[in-house]
């Protein structure tokens, strides 16, 4: 099979609908509100859908991975948000270097794990 692909979207919840949102746009994506309990937020030709729902079990498992050009400019942009004063939950962790790459980690305010990382060029 072939695929044409041309993104993918995946769909997360929030605990606090609300708080995720600023959250979120605080980190840089661009809101667009689709209903009153789901938004896209894109950054160039990437995106999810948050939603108004939270299942423990789910956001408790959610990571999402983001690959970016220079984790450490990443880290350095991310760290001046200051998002984990402004958000309770919030937790940032440093870069890490893998055998494949580097990356950093930021749990959002209900507890989704994302991952922003830089592959090593072969």
């Amino acid at each position: 099979m072939e695929h044409k692909a041309k993104s993918i979207r995946p769909f997360i919840g929030a605990a606090n609908f609300e708080l995720s949102r600023s959250f979120y746009r605080d980190l840089g994506f661009n809101e667009s509100i689709l209903t009153h309990n789901m938004s896209y937020f894109g950054t160039e030709a990437y995106g999810f859908y948050l939603q108004d729902a939270y299942i423990k079990d789910w956001i408790d498992n959610t990571m999402v991975f983001l690959e970016v050009n220079d984790v450490d400019r990443f880290w350095s942009e991310l760290v001046l948000l200051d998002l984990t004063s402004k958000y309770d939950h919030v937790k940032l962790t440093p870069i890490r270097t893998n055998d494949w790459g580097k990356e950093c980690f930021v749990h959002d305010p209900s507890g989704i794990l994302w991952h922003f990382g830089e592959f090593f060029s072969k």
